[in-house]
């Protein structure tokens, strides 16, 4: 029980390492504070998935298709639009027909901050509130 907890207690007093999980004020977060995970690594087991989580990158409105017809299949979106100011008339113009994709599905959309856009089918909705503090 004593080796317990003195690990726990390790575990705490490592102040650094705890602000950065818990993103206390004044922490500065990197890309190396972050560990790629290879999705490739992890088995799906069991029964088939109704809905997926994908991941997209819009480039150009060409990139658009593809979201559009996951969102259509009953998936959820999450597309990287970091190469695109949101000031950008053709992120705009992709904002806008995404935003009506979603409107036809019954489903949410959303940007999250100045590098990512959310787009649900029916049944799914975005809380507009962050967890935690």
């Amino acid at each position: 029980m004593d080796e317990k907890l003195k690990r726990v207690a390790d575990a705490v007093s490592d102040m650094g390492l705890m602000s950065k999980i818990l993103g206390e004020s004044g922490s500065s977060r990197n890309t190396e504070d972050y560990v790629e995970l290879d999705a490739n690594e992890f088995e799906m087991t069991g029964t088939e998935l109704e809905r997926q989580v994908r991941i997209a990158r819009i480039s150009d409105k060409q990139d658009v298709i593809d979201i559009k017809d996951a969102v259509y299949d009953g998936d959820v979106v999450v597309a990287d639009i970091t190469r695109h100011s949101t000031q950008d008339r053709t992120m705009e113009h992709i904002s806008d027909e995404l935003k009506q994709v979603a409107n036809e599905v019954g489903g949410d959309i959303v940007q999250k901050d100045d590098d990512q856009l959310i787009i649900t089918p029916a049944g799914v909705g975005i809380a507009r509130e962050r967890l935690g503090r």
